[in-house]
Order: C-alpha cells, then sequence, then structure tokens
C-alpha cells in the first residue's frame, strides 16, 4: 500500500513560489506516474501536472506551464512541484496522487481515476 504525503503549503502573496512535497512509502514497482492536482472551493478537482518514474517525462496543465515545475528525487522517494509567479487563482488544495500504471498522454494523466492512491492534500492560499 503506497502512502503519499505532501507538505510546503501555506500563505504566500502574488508573484511568490512555492514548493510543495509528496513523500511515498510502501511503494513496490519502480515503475509508476505521480499527477498533482488541484481543487479550489466550490470547484472541480483538476490536474495540474504529472510525472513517469522511468523517464521523468512531464506533463502540465495549459494554465500552469512555464510557472510550474514537477520533478522527483528518486533517492528520496519525492516528487516536487515548484510553482512560480503564483496568483490569486492558484489558491486551492493540491493533493498528490500516484498509479502504478505508466500514463503516457495528458488526458490519462489528468484523469483522477486513473490514480490509485492519494495523499491527504495540502493548501496553498495566494493572496494577492
Amino acid at each position: 500500500q503506497v502512502q503519499l504525503v505532501e507538505s510546503g503549503g501555506g500563505l504566500v502573496q502574488a508573484g511568490d513560489s512555492q514548493r510543495l512535497s509528496c513523500a511515498a512509502s510502501g511503494r513496490t514497482s519502480s515503475t509508476y506516474t505521480t499527477g498533482w492536482f488541484q481543487q479550489a472551493p466550490g470547484k472541480e478537482r483538476e490536474v495540474v501536472s504529472g510525472i513517469r518514474s522511468y523517464d521523468a517525462r512531464t506533463y502540465y496543465a495549459d494554465s500552469v506551464e512555464g510557472r510550474f515545475t514537477i520533478s522527483r528525487d528518486n533517492a528520496k522517494n519525492t516528487v516536487y512541484l515548484l510553482m512560480n509567479s503564483l496568483k490569486t487563482e492558484d489558491t486551492a488544495v493540491y493533493s498528490c496522487a500516484e498509479t502504478n500504471h505508466v500514463l503516457t498522454t495528458y488526458l490519462a494523466v489528468s484523469r483522477s481515476q486513473a490514480y490509485n492512491y492519494w495523499g491527504q492534500g495540502t493548501q496553498v492560499t495566494v493572496s494577492s
């Protein structure tokens, strides 16, 4: 059973940067895909970014392309989401998720149903 724990959320000002971490434990497979999702109040959960384990292929939503960077540290079993030039509309609960499948398209990465394991989420609030 994979367990995911997010950290790094908090209150920041518009234009600031923040890095979220997703630490995994209990993983038994070396091939997996990790996604970061955001859910703003009153809105559906949406994918922000994803990364594949074996080749570090990355995927980004249009809304964050060029501002957010996803990366991984295999030695630490951790996936990071570096968020630059934050906007007030980035305010949301951010959750990481993982699947044992290697997802090969953005559409697949964006589907929350594709993921087996979820973290508890971390709140990011961007003030103006």
